[in-house]
């Protein structure tokens, strides 16, 4: 059961494997529900519209299409929706595209995984004080 006062996030990523570390890593964080998990845009796209959740954690290559395009898709509909990039292809030319469509936050899944714990502690403070 969802609490109306948590945080409700979208974990996308091809990789079950993968998937499964972001939720190990966030889940045991007080007031968030993460509501579903998708390994491909079209899941991503259909969770999203039908849970409107507050955080997306967003991989771009998927085997259906890019994060990117996602993003395009996210931009123009879900402007309250905070999506963190956590992405094997950290290039620079993805980070600034991924950032002008919107993304919050993009981290290398490699060196950076740590600190998307890190920033969702720091959103669910700014929730819980809404």
């Amino acid at each position: 059961m969802i609490n109306k006062n948590s945080m409700k996030v979208l974990v996308v990523d091809d990789s079950k494997l993968m998937r499964v570390r972001i939720i190990a890593l966030i889940s045991g964080i007080p007031g968030i529900d993460i509501v579903a998990e998708a390994g491909n845009i079209t899941e991503a796209r259909k969770f999203n519209d039908e849970l409107k959740p507050d955080l997306m954690l967003l991989d771009i290559r998927m085997p259906d299409g890019s994060g990117v395009e996602l993003l395009k898709h996210l931009n123009k509909k879900h402007d309250s929706l905070t999506i963190v990039i956590l992405t094997n292809y950290p290039l620079v030319q993805y980070k600034e595209k991924c950032l002008e469509l919107g993304a919050d936050y993009f981290f290398d899944k490699s060196t950076e995984f740590e600190q998307v714990r890190d920033v969702i502690l720091k959103m669910q403070n700014e929730y819980s004080n809404k």
